[in-house]
Formats: structure tokens, sequence, C-alpha cells
């Protein structure tokens, strides 16, 4: 299994202000060790990732990004295998 990642409300963000929240799942297979979600959003200015699961994870999870961003994709590195939750904020 390849890396995959879900938005959460079909892809409508939530409106917060002037701002828009997009939220989802995302999951490695046993050697991928991250990837790329497409938030919908045009520019990210926060991003959060939490790994999910029982096992206790040997690295936290990186967002490998500089803030805020020109597009709406992040690149996140994980753990082969791990799997978690994600928001962004933006416009």
């Amino acid at each position: 299994m390849a890396f995959a990642y879900t938005v959460n409300n079909n892809g409508v963000p939530e409106v917060l202000g002037r701002k828009r929240m997009v939220s989802g799942t995302f999951t490695n297979g046993a050697t991928d060790t991250g990837g790329d979600i497409k938030t919908g959003l045009r520019r990210v200015e926060f991003f959060a990732v939490q790994l999910t699961g029982a096992a206790v994870a040997s690295n936290a999870p990186v967002v490998n990004e500089s803030f805020p961003t020109s597009t709406g994709d992040i690149t996140i590195v994980t753990d082969a295998n791990a799997d978690g939750i994600w928001y962004a904020i933006g416009e």
C-alpha cells in the first residue's frame, strides 16, 4: 500500500472568519515514509499533523514546508507504516 490521504467534509473547508480549515487522515504502507497532501486551499498558513495508533512512534512527523506556502500542497515525512490525522488553515 502506498501513501494515501483523505480530506474530510468532501473537501469543503470550514470557514473560520476570513480563514478556511480543512482536515483529514493519512496512511502509509509498510515502507512508505510520508508524501504530499493536496489540501484544496490556495495557500496554507498553518499545518498540524498527529500520529495515531497504539504503538509508540520512534520519531515525530515532520512538515517539510516553509509557511505560508504559495500553494495548498503540503509534504509530510513520517516513520514507515505510520498513520495519522492532519489539519490545515489558510486561504
